[in-house]
């Protein structure tokens, strides 16, 4: 398996040139020789060899043209095809099997021209994803929000360049200013001049000798950004609301991401909400469920009445039309429905039972129709 220099190094693989060289200097002196005079033998032994380790993978990955090689093959001397070292089949191709072979495909005969693509064109900043919690009465209403953003934002010394000033930027001396390089490669069907982004300049044909202080050279800033978002009544959990150009900044001269609130709304303890509708409960006693009544209920909307009819049955619906939630861009109501309980008294005295049995002794069987077609079935 080959090494993995980036790590013996303790880098990323897109480190620069100077924070590898920092790394390699830190890790040399920690195991230079001469430190390990007076350890013992196997302390000896194990630092040399690591000190191997490191001096081999600097050498590999401060050479624009090894480090080429070692990311896209994993071998700083390209691919290497066959011999004892290959199993008996290809080799040199690193960590992704067949990777370096495909790629090798793609230069020769213009596959998956995803490495052709130009570093210096205009790329669209990222998205931002946030979670939005809303009461009942914000999304019923609507609600102005002030949301706090974490995102990239173009450092406002360089604009993005990453460099110092506008002199601190030079043709690459690599590629001479292409962006890409050309070199002969052995393959299968024999010796090829293939093309490769330059590793020097990332394909962007321009280096920076003194980066920008403000933003260390990456172009864009870190930064806490506060959105002020509109968000519209009758919102719904789930429902997206986006925010154009407030994401992420976008690299050379690309339009910024968007902030998406992904909504989230609290439940109501008395509504229910399914659509553009809402649904609750409402007890009613005996008689009034009997005699029919009128209730003032409060709603999202304001007060209003629900009249129940004489003779009203425990689950029957009774719908108050333009009381529900607003609907997504009309200016359109649901409907409330409310589902009528009727409440049985507790606790009755011996009075008040007495009462009722004479109550119950007046009503004839007609009066009872559900009881009566019961005792028929």
């Amino acid at each position: 398996m080959a090494k993995n220099y980036y790590e013996i190094l303790g880098v990323d693989k897109n480190a620069d040139e100077e924070t590898i060289k920092k790394a390699y200097r830190k890790l040399a002196m920690k195991y230079h020789p001469d430190r390990y005079s007076t350890a013992s033998e196997a302390e000896k032994k194990q630092a040399e060899e690591k000190f191997k380790e490191i001096n081999e993978a600097h050498d590999v990955l401060s050479d624009p043209q090894k480090r080429s090689n070692y990311d896209t093959y994993g071998n700083p001397d390209g691919p290497q095809f066959g011999g004892a070292g290959g199993g008996g089949g290809f080799g040199g191709f690193g960590e992704g099997g067949f990777g370096g072979f495909s790629d090798i495909f793609s230069e020769l005969f213009g596959f998956g021209g995803g490495r052709s693509a130009n570093p210096n064109a205009p790329k669209a900043g990222e998205d931002i994803s946030v979670r939005l919690n809303l009461t009942f009465e914000e999304a019923y209403f609507g609600v102005t929000k002030q949301i706090r953003v974490m995102r990239d934002e173009e450092c406002p010394d360089c604009h993005g360049t990453g460099a110092k000033d506008a002199s601190s930027v030079t043709v690459c001396p690599y590629c001479k200013g292409t962006g890409y390089i050309r070199r002969a490669q052995n393959t299968p069907f024999g010796q090829r001049v293939v093309q490769s982004v330059c590793p020097h300049c990332g394909g962007k044909g321009k280096v920076v000798a003194d980066k920008c202080k403000t933003c260390k050279g990456n172009g864009y800033l870190r930064k806490e950004g506060i959105v002020t978002v509109k968000i519209p009544a009758g919102v719904d959990t789930g429902m997206n609301v986006i925010v154009r150009n407030e994401g992420n900044c976008g690299r050379n001269g690309g339009k910024k991401g968007s902030l998406i609130l992904v909504i989230y709304v609290q439940e109501h303890p008395r509504f229910k909400r399914m659509g553009s509708d809402l649904y609750m409960e409402m007890p009613v006693s005996f008689y009034n469920a009997a005699v029919g009544c009128k209730v003032e209920i409060d709603t999202p909307k304001g007060k209003t009445v629900c009249s129940v009819p004489e003779a009203t049955q425990s689950g029957t619906k009774i719908r108050i039309k333009g009381y529900g939630m607003k609907k997504s861009q009309r200016e359109e109501y649901g409907d409330l429905y409310i589902t009528i309980r009727v409440e049985t008294p507790r606790g009755l005295s011996r009075k008040q039972q007495q009462a009722l049995l004479e109550f119950e002794n007046s009503l004839s069987e007609t009066q009872y129709p559900q009881i009566r077609r019961f005792k028929k079935d």
